[in-house]
Formats: C-alpha cells, sequence, structure tokens
C-alpha cells in the first residue's frame, strides 16, 4: 500500500479513534508499557546498533547520548506513561455552556484534531512520549524518525503499535522510513490536520516552507539565565551549573549567562572555574572575555564572540557570556538574541521576577530555577510532543491540551433565523 492510500486510511480511522472511550484508551497504554518492558532487549539490542554506526560516522558525542536509548530512558518513558494515564480525559471537556434562546443550547467541546503528523531527529524515546500522548488524546499519528536511529525506531513502533491495536483501532499509528517520503508527506494536506517538527532551526524551517500544512514547532532553543544584581551567589552557580551541564543536547538548555556587573567581580571568577571543571567552553564579547581574563588571568579559556554571534544555540559543553548593566538591558538582549523558548532570572527581588516575566517575550518564563524544568513531564502534562514557540493554538510544553481543538453543539427545537431577524424572537443569552 502507498503512502497516499495510507494516510487516507488513517483519516478515516481518526474518527473512529476519536469515539473511543478514556478506559479504552488507558487500557491501550497500559498494554503499550507492559510491552516495552516485556520486550526490552530487542529494544537496547536494536538500539546498540545505531550507537554503533554512529560511533563508526564520527558523530558528536552529544548527538549519540540524544539517540541512545537504556533502562534510564525506558523508565524515563515509563514513568511518562503513568502519568498520562493517570490524567483526566481530554476530549469531552465542556469548555463553554450557554443559552441562546428558550431551547437553544450551545456548547463547545473538545476533540482531538485528527492526524498528527510527527517528524523527529535522533531521540527514540520521543517515539514513544508522541505515540503515547497521541493515543491518550485520541489522534492518529504519522511518525517519521531520523535515520540515526532507524533500528530503534522501528523496534519501538511494531512494539507500540501492536500492542496499541490489541485495544484501538488498527491503523492509528502509521510510521514511515524513508527519507524520501518526507516531500510526499507535506503534500497530504487532505489527510494530514497538523505537522510537529523536533530537530535542528535548519530542519524545522524547512518543514515549515515546504508544506500548506499547519506547523507546530520551534525553530531553535537559544535559552538565557540572567544573573540579577540581587541573586543569591550560591543558588545561582548551582542553577547555572544545572541549565548548562545536566543534559546539554536538548533544547531547554541553557546557551547564555548574562550578568549584572554590579556583582560580575564576584561571581565570574566562581562561575568560570566551575564551567570550566564542568568541561564547558565560555564564549564571550570583548567586555566579558577582558573582565574574566582580569579576574582570572589566562587560567580560563574564552572563545571571542560578536554582539551577532549571540542567537546561537551549542547543544554542547559551551556557553555564551555577557556582561550587561541592569535588568532592563537583560530583557533587551533575551527579545533580540534569544529564540522565545525558556528564559530564567536569579533574584531574591520580587519586583524585579514579576518585571521579567512580564517583558520577556517568551513561552516560559522562569525565576530562581533550571531552565530544564520547561518540559512537557516536569510541567505535569504527562509528557509532551515538543515546545511551542509560536503563539497561535499552543505555547509552550506541547502535552494533552495542545493537541486539542474543539468543535460547537447546538441544541434547537425548530429554532429558525427567519424569527430573529424578524423580531418575532429575541436572544437571551445566558451561561449555563
Amino acid at each position: 500500500m502507498g503512502l497516499q492510500d495510507k494516510l487516507k486510511n488513517i483519516k478515516s480511522t481518526g474518527i473512529s479513534l476519536a469515539a473511543t472511550t478514556q478506559k479504552q484508551r488507558n487500557d491501550a497504554l497500559i498494554a503499550v508499557k507492559e510491552a516495552l518492558i516485556s520486550q526490552k532487549e530487542s529494544i537496547f539490542e536494536a538500539n546498540k546498533i545505531d550507537v554503533a554506526t554512529a560511533e563508526e560516522q564520527g558523530l558528536t558525542k552529544s548527538v549519540i547520548k540524544r539517540l541512545g536509548f537504556d533502562d534510564k530512558k525506558l523508565a524515563s518513558v515509563i514513568d511518562g506513561i503513568d502519568s498520562l494515564i493517570s490524567l483526566p480525559d481530554p476530549i469531552g471537556k465542556v469548555l463553554l455552556s450557554r443559552s441562546l434562546d428558550e431551547g437553544l443550547d450551545l456548547y463547545r467541546i473538545s476533540v482531538p484534531i485528527g492526524v498528527i503528523c510527527l517528524i523527529f531527529e535522533s531521540r527514540p524515546d520521543a517515539l514513544v512520549q508522541i505515540a503515547s500522548l497521541c493515543i491518550k488524546s485520541g489522534n492518529c499519528a504519522v511518525l517519521k524518525g531520523g535515520s540515526e536511529t532507524k533500528n530503534t525506531n522501528r523496534v519501538l513502533f511494531n512494539v507500540i503499535s501492536k500492542a496499541a491495536s490489541s485495544v484501538l483501532p488498527e491503523g492509528s499509528l502509521v510510521q514511515i522510513e524513508e527519507r524520501s517520503e518526507v516531500n510526499e508527506l507535506l503534500s497530504c494536506s487532505e489527510s494530514i490536520d497538523l505537522i510537529i517538527p523536533r530537530g535542528s532551526n535548519a530542519f524545522v524551517q524547512y518543514i515549515m516552507s515546504h508544506t500548506t500544512i499547519p506547523v507546530m514547532g520551534h525553530a531553535d532553543g537559544v535559552c538565557h539565565l540572567y544573573i540579577d544584581s540581587d541573586a543569591d551567589i550560591e543558588t545561582a552557580l548551582k542553577i547555572c551549573l544545572d541549565a548548562k551541564t545536566q543534559y546539554t543536547s536538548v533544547c531547554n538548555a541553557v546557551e547564555t549567562i548574562l550578568i549584572n556587573k554590579d556583582i560580575s567581580d564576584t561571581f565570574i571568577p566562581r562561575f568560570a572555574r566551575m564551567m570550566s571543571e564542568a568541561g564547558v567552553t565560555l564564549h564571550g564579547n570583548n567586555e566579558f572575555a577582558g573582565r574574566l581574563k582580569a579576574l582570572c588571568g589566562d587560567d580560563i579559556y574564552c572563545e571571542l564572540m560578536n554582539d551577532d554571534d549571540y542567537h546561537t544555540e551549542y547543544l554542547d559543553y559551551a556557553c555564551s557570556c555577557k556582561i550587561v548593566d541592569d535588568i532592563d538591558s537583560a530583557i533587551a538582549h533575551i527579545n533580540r538574541f534569544g529564540s522565545h523558548h525558556s528564559d530564567s532570572i536569579i533574584t531574591q527581588n520580587k519586583e524585579k521576577i514579576e518585571h521579567f516575566m512580564n517583558m520577556v517575550d517568551s513561552a516560559n518564563c522562569m525565576s530562581n530555577c533550571s531552565t530544564r524544568f520547561s518540559d512537557g513531564f516536569r510541567y505535569g502534562f504527562g509528557a509532551e510532543v515538543g515546545i511551542s514557540t509560536g503563539k497561535l493554538h499552543a505555547r509552550g510544553p506541547v502535552g494533552l491540551e495542545g493537541l486539542m481543538t474543539y468543535k460547537y453543539k447546538l441544541y434547537g427545537s425548530g429554532h429558525i433565523v427567519g424569527d430573529y431577524v424578524s423580531g418575532t424572537k429575541q436572544f437571551h443569552f445566558k451561561d449555563i
């Protein structure tokens, strides 16, 4: 069966999937969880092949870390599935109920989007998260993973789809593997309702510019920490280390540290030595590099950069640094060079926190915590299909709510518009 025929079938399957009960979808998730656990060795063996191939091809350590799937990654996705099972049913929520007139009642009801195409690179755990979210939300999914994890993705998909189809309509999940099919996917506007790409800036931009299907995603993750003059230094250092090194190759890892000039002499030496010990290369403009040299001598290396280079996503053990005059200078820098993803202020001043939160134009604004918290699981959404930096439909970590839309249901009893136009009847809007 060709791709076009598969997509036509999944479009019709989506209607049946949306009509399933919460119990059916939760039972499917339980079946998926049990299948992943019972067949983990075959998944790990497939992943070893992908990792070995990546090492032979000379891919970076950060990329290889992203594509790994081991007991730790399995435990994480299982936790995500358990969290999803515990969440209330996103389908059929009454979002609005209004009487337009006697016997004429309007309801806005949450429904699944339909068929979601998810194109992602590297991380095979993303396949599990995405498939699980689609099952819980009653959406059909077309999944295209990166070639660098094709063996892992193939086993994961087979395990998940077989388990899910024991409860849900068969064909609710479709996998494609060939890169050549991506452009064909992008042309299937009649069968696909939404595309969610996860990957590099260039990859996401390519998807956006080659399809008329709505696209939800983020282009990159240039996240910031602003260390304010009223920051607790110990807290700031702890958060900087976590935000940069806890997992470097993800979109919510911090890429730029902004340091208030009033605490720069106190903060920079400890910060620079801490980062150096963690293997992080510092990048900075002339002002930062000069101040670092004056404070630390030649002990800490700093790669010089221009102001135009501050929109850089390293996804590695590297970090941009800059000294700023005040909180407004930091906010201006973030709004100019950031990617509207996740940005945090470290300060003990509550007024500054609210000022930062209100003025930074990002999907996730934070205070006194690591940017690594901007994650669907850590927000209590169960999991996420990605983090959206757009402002339409969904923003930030996209969990169940972001995979829903709504329809209106109007219940009448012989009502006609003519009566209201002629004045025979009048609307009496009232929430019910």
